[in-house]
């Protein structure tokens, strides 16, 4: 699903009390995001309910019809992700049932600015977190592989483990023999191992666009460039999710937030980089030296 909409994750359950011995279900909803441990998020019992600080003031049972104990939580963001387990007891017997919360995004390699393997996996969360993205897990990796992301430099993930992505097999990548897959590293210590990351950003609720002059900017010039039009500069999971979400085509670098250049293509042609469609990276560049910006403004902003 999208993020910043609500979301409702089902739960039905049958119960009929013995006339003589009237009792009333209770529901239990807890969350385990992904490498994380399991917390409550909402307790029901008749009338009376309760719900943790994360989620107090966003969530409620929705009871449309009598076994119905679905989860609405409202205005879902990257940090609802995860595990969500429904329990309901009756005082006898206790049923329950799990449902894995995804929202609909997408998943970009990302390095430290002094190069690659430099990030430890705390310092792999701060980094996407930083650009508007949380660590991707297993499975958004797997499905991003099906779809084409082939990237031969490890990365962490947020169970704490460290994988890559192959769509071509090449001597660099596992060697030629191995069959495309996405290859494991297993998990490696949290805070002396260090790799790149691969980040998970969401739908964007806005827009992003390029701004360019006739002399280029430094990177100084092209935050006032973007600030003059309403907007921020925007961070590289925006760019990612403009590239795959509305279709963002520009044959022309700009500066990003983090000091990076790239530029983001839906159609490959002469002169724009490889031949498979891509957001290309021209690194970080000296903030002196002079391209176009992608700036990015949030629904609210956009006219």
């Amino acid at each position: 699903m999208f993020g910043g909409h609500n979301a409702t994750i089902p739960c039905r359950f049958r119960y009929e009390p013995k006339l003589n011995t009237p009792r009333e279900a209770r529901v239990k909803w807890t969350w385990q995001p992904a490498g994380g441990r399991e917390t409550e998020v909402l307790v029901a019992a008749g009338s009376n309910t309760r719900s943790s600080e994360k989620f107090r003031g966003r969530v409620h049972l929705r009871q449309d019809f009598p076994g119905d104990a679905a989860l609405v939580i409202a205005e879902v963001t990257l940090s609802d992700m995860g595990r969500y387990r429904c329990e309901v007891v009756d005082g006898v017997e206790d049923k329950s049932v799990s449902v894995d919360l995804e929202l609909y995004g997408v998943v970009f390699p990302y390095q430290h600015p002094r190069g690659r393997y430099r990030l430890n996996f705390l310092g792999a969360q701060q980094a996407c977190e930083d650009q508007g993205a949380t660590l991707a897990t297993l499975t958004q990796l797997f499905q991003s592989w099906k779809e084409g992301l082939n990237w031969c430099n490890a990365g962490w993930l947020a169970d704490g483990t460290v994988h890559y992505p192959i769509t071509k097999p090449r001597v660099p990548c596992g060697g030629l023999r191995l069959p495309p897959g996405v290859r494991s590293y297993g998990r490696r210590h949290l805070h002396l191992h260090r790799y790149d990351v691969f980040c998970f950003s969401p739908s964007l609720r806005g827009r992003v666009f390029f701004l360019q002059q006739s002399e280029g900017m430094n990177l100084t010039e092209a935050q006032q460039a973007c600030q003059e039009n309403s907007a921020e500069v925007a961070r590289v999971g925006q760019l990612y999710a403009a590239w795959k979400f509305t279709g963002l085509d520009h044959c022309e670098a700009g500066w990003l937030a983090d000091g990076s250049v790239r530029y983001p293509i839906t159609t490959p042609r002469p002169n724009c980089g490889p031949s498979e469609a891509g957001v290309r990276s021209f690194g970080f560049p000296p903030p002196q030296l002079k391209y176009g910006v992608y700036c990015y403004k949030t629904d609210e902003e956009v006219l």
